[in-house]
């Protein structure tokens, strides 16, 4: 069994998400919330309450490994450059627990999900709550990071088949 953490980073929510997968490829859901960062004053503490967050998560579901979606270029600047050291600040917290990251971009993510690269985040939602289970709406933000940690989990999977390691299952080159 291994299990999964999947991060969709934000500046004012981060979505976590976390799987377990069986020697099948099997998907089973463990854990998924957003962390929610507006209670901070200020972005430097956001940071400081996603870190702190993303460690006692690591901490109590002890993943074995971690997928994280990709930024993508938003049409405000500041924007892109707060997701970015969201994003940024997210990778350290899973790199200082010694783990190893898995990048996806958003269209790859709802392409492994949805077969859609260009699904809407109710199409994601709907399939990943099909996916793993669950009943009612989920939460915007951990769909999407359950959805990036089911998108390792096929690479993974797919990986394993070809003989060849996860980048090379995935890379288009």
């Amino acid at each position: 069994m291994t299990r999964i953490l999947g991060i969709d980073p934000g500046s004012q929510r981060t979505g976590v998400g976390i799987i377990d997968v069986d020697a099948a490829g099997r998907v089973t859901h463990v854990f998924h919330a957003p962390l929610t960062l507006l209670a901070a004053g200020d972005f430097p503490r956001r940071l400081r309450l996603l870190v702190d967050g993303l460690t006692a998560l690591i901490v109590e579901h002890r993943p074995d490994e971690v997928a994280i979606e990709r930024v993508f270029m938003a049409r405000n600047p500041d924007s892109a450059l707060k997701l970015g050291q969201a994003r940024g600040a997210a990778i350290c917290a899973v790199v200082l627990r010694d783990l190893d990251v898995h990048e996806y971009a958003a269209k790859e993510v709802k392409l492994a999900v949805v077969g859609k690269g260009g699904a809407e985040k109710q199409q994601v939602q709907h399939m990943v709550g099909l996916m793993l289970g669950l009943s009612g709406k989920l939460q915007a933000d951990a769909a999407d990071a359950l959805a990036v940690a089911i998108t390792h989990a096929h690479v993974r999977a797919s990986a394993a088949r070809l003989g060849v390691n996860v980048r090379q299952a995935w890379s288009r080159k």
